[in-house]
């Protein structure tokens, strides 16, 4: 939790007290792939599959210093060698690091708004 929270407040929806234990078991239920240098935990990625249709990439995160050096490229290589015959998808709220990886946009997220 503490290369979350070393990003700050726009990752306090899965490090903060009331949520931390909920995102360590979605990790725990989740295809998770982390990069160290060393023992230095430096980049992850967390990604959910559906039933083989497809795999959508929730979270990925490179430690600042280590960005710039393909972690990200590589997390994210690695989902399609271990699920070479599934499409990958990345919800993603930095539409141009992904661009420039040279992937496409293909349609776009909306969150469903409560009817209370």
């Amino acid at each position: 939790m503490q290369m979350l929270e070393e990003e700050g407040e726009d990752w306090a929806c899965y490090w903060a007290d009331s949520v931390s234990a909920k995102y360590r078991e979605a990790l725990a239920a989740s295809i998770t792939y982390v990069a160290y240098d060393g023992q230095i935990l430096c980049g992850y990625s967390r990604s959910l599959e559906d039933c083989g249709f497809y795999i959508y990439v929730c979270d990925l995160l490179v430690k600042p210093q280590y960005r710039g050096q393909n972690l990200g490229r590589k997390l994210m290589e690695i989902i399609y060698r271990d699920h070479p015959h599934t499409t990958v998808y990345v919800m993603s709220d930095v539409d141009g690091y992904y661009s420039q990886l040279g992937y496409h946009c293909e349609g776009s997220v909306y969150e469903v708004s409560r009817s209370d």
